[in-house]
């Protein structure tokens, strides 16, 4: 590294940076690249909870609001430009990743092999089994199969067959074919994924030097933690590794936390020229997914705009401090409040549970027209004609 004093980055040139990489900066409109925005991205977490809209598809349309849920089966099914499987939690990525994706299905394979799970799910035979009926039938969902679970008292375990589907499909034998209604088909890896993704053989060395760099250029700056993290590919050693022997085409910085305190980060070489290229960041008020990129990592997010936020559909509903499915709301560079919502799709409304602004924001007639504004956006992709405000909240 260089030996000059580090770059220092406010705060304020830091949530650009940050934002303007997970494309948020710019009004959501104009031609739709889907494709590009997940490679933008790097991937795109899936969500089965339909609340008002299953995340991908509100993460998706949160950049560009020509999308629509149709158009991701499509690019999984048809046209074979993303692959299912699992960073921190299942998602899609770039089929162009994949080459650089495979040691990951060996640590997934290694993980489940220490588990439970393991000794759960089918033997060998039976997983043979599976196979060669996938190989024989083409494409299968777990509805397919027919075991049950031995174990009665647990009302959440998963049948011998579904664990067996899963940890082949992390380990890579499997692949998801399509989805029918979300439910999963699973297909051999070598009919889904194309013949010259598979041919391409990465090193190991290679793949972790691209998943740190991939990570890095994606945060803009980072801690190893927060490198590690974005993947959840590779091991908090292996990334201050990849720093160590890269230190020459990094970049110390000094980021300016949303406290007023600076903290040391490495980022890319070129981050000079990022930040004098910033745009300005739309003012358009956005209501963002809990599941968004850009909120994903909670230490991150306190860090960098002092909002502390947390996923409360695993909390008893007494002990919830909001309510169960809370969105973000962003204005600008900014998280102002939040809401929330939920799709009545009997009676076509969009309903608003509950509104939080956060301390010191005022929501004064111009800021609620821009959110008034944002919630007929989100009701028009979601398909409900109306939008009903709890009474309690209407003199809020």
């Amino acid at each position: 590294m260089m030996s000059h004093p580090a770059l220092r980055i406010s705060n304020h040139n830091a949530r650009r940076l940050f934002l303007h990489a997970h494309g948020m900066v710019d009004v959501p409109t104009g031609p739709l690249n889907l494709a590009g925005i997940i490679d933008r991205l790097g991937f795109v977490q899936l969500d089965t909870i339909r609340v008002v809209e299953r995340a991908h598809h509100h993460i998706l349309w949160s950049r560009n609001q020509h999308y629509r849920p149709k158009m991701l089966d499509k690019l999984l099914a048809q046209d074979r430009r993303i692959f299912e499987h699992f960073t921190h939690d299942a998602s899609v990525i770039p089929m162009t990743s994949y080459p650089l994706w495979r040691r990951q299905f060996e640590r997934m394979e290694a993980k489940i092999r220490r588990s439970s799970w393991y000794k759960s799910m089918l033997d060998d035979a039976g997983c043979a089994a599976i196979l060669e009926r996938i190989a024989r039938e083409g494409p299968l969902s777990t509805h397919a199969f027919d075991t049950v679970c031995k174990d009665k008292t647990v009302a959440w375990r998963r049948p011998p067959h579904k664990l067996a589907l899963d940890y082949m499909w992390h380990a890579g034998q499997l692949a998801t074919s399509h989805r029918q209604n979300f439910t999963k088909f699973y297909d051999l890896a070598d009919r889904v994924i194309p013949k010259e993704i598979r041919d391409d053989k990465r090193s190991d060395n290679e793949q972790v030097n691209w998943l740190c760099q991939g990570a890095l250029d994606r945060l803009s700056f980072a801690t190893c933690g927060d490198i590690q993290r974005f993947w959840a590919a590779t091991d908090l050693a292996e990334v201050k590794g990849w720093a160590a022997k890269n230190s020459s085409n990094l970049t110390e910085v000094i980021v300016e936390t949303a406290g007023g305190d600076w903290l040391p980060m490495l980022a890319p070489d070129d981050i000079e020229s990022r930040i004098a290229a910033l745009p300005d960041v739309s003012s358009r008020l956005r209501i963002v997914n809990p599941f968004d990129p850009i909120v994903r990592d909670r230490n991150r997010l306190g860090r960098l705009f002092g909002f502390d936020f947390r996923i409360e559909i695993f909390v008893p509903a007494a002990k919830r401090r909001f309510g169960y499915y809370v969105f973000p709301i962003l204005e600008g560079e900014r998280f102002v409040g939040r809401i929330e919502l939920r799709a009545e799709r009997a009676d076509s409304s969009l309903h608003v549970i509950g509104f939080w602004p956060e301390a010191k924001i005022r929501f004064g007639s111009g800021r609620r027209d821009r959110l008034r504004a944002e919630l007929s956006r989100l009701s028009r992709f979601v398909g409900t004609s109306k939008i009903v405000w709890r009474e309690h909240l209407l003199c809020q």
